[in-house]
């Protein structure tokens, strides 16, 4: 986590996972989001954390208090998108949404699938609470940065749209315009 003299973009990170809520397993998956958003955000940020168990009236809260009483820009939750009944994190974050965001899951499946056959498995969704963007990720630690490397292009200008600011990407964020070479130009 970054900070600064001056605040900066605060981001909301959620574990949604029975075992990691009662302490008898560690929290892999809410490091490597941090992980991830601290080598990949350049403007400073701060992070709102917790760690609930998979109980969509407690997932709901969470959203709800990290949204509307923190002014969290960006929730990032983690686990609860699979198919098991205890699986609830998609419902608790659609029933708080306004607006959903379905690009942001597609393009996770779709490039988790490329390496991960059971990817199809996955339910996480993305949407909007006024102006506070939810992003599903799985709870599998090394889906993390493979998911946020499929939508990051798409978070910042979200986040400016949704509240007129944003963050500044670092050199290491995995931007598709470097990732791609640009076309050649025909002469």
């Amino acid at each position: 986590m970054q900070t600064s003299a001056s605040p900066g973009l605060r981001v909301g990170i959620v574990t949604v996972s029975d075992r990691a809520a009662a302490g008898s397993y560690e929290d892999l998956s809410g490091a490597a989001i941090r992980d991830c958003l601290t080598r990949w955000i350049a403007s400073p940020w701060e992070e709102a954390y917790r760690c609930i168990p998979d109980e969509r009236s407690q997932v709901e809260a969470s959203l709800i208090e990290l949204s509307d009483w923190h002014d969290c820009a960006l929730i990032i939750t983690t686990g609860g998108t699979g198919p098991a009944l205890r699986d609830v994190t998609p419902e608790a974050t659609t029933a708080v949404c306004s607006r959903m965001l379905p690009g942001f899951a597609e393009a996770m499946r779709a490039e988790s699938l490329r390496t991960v056959p059971t990817a199809i498995l996955s339910r996480q969704v993305a949407g909007m609470r006024n102006s506070t963007l939810i992003v599903n990720l799985p709870g599998k630690p090394a889906a993390i940065e493979v998911c946020l490397q499929a939508i990051w292009d798409g978070m910042a200008p979200c986040i400016r749209l949704l509240r007129g600011s944003t963050f500044t990407n670092s050199e290491s964020a995995p931007l598709r315009a470097r990732l791609t070479p640009a076309p050649a130009t025909p002469r």
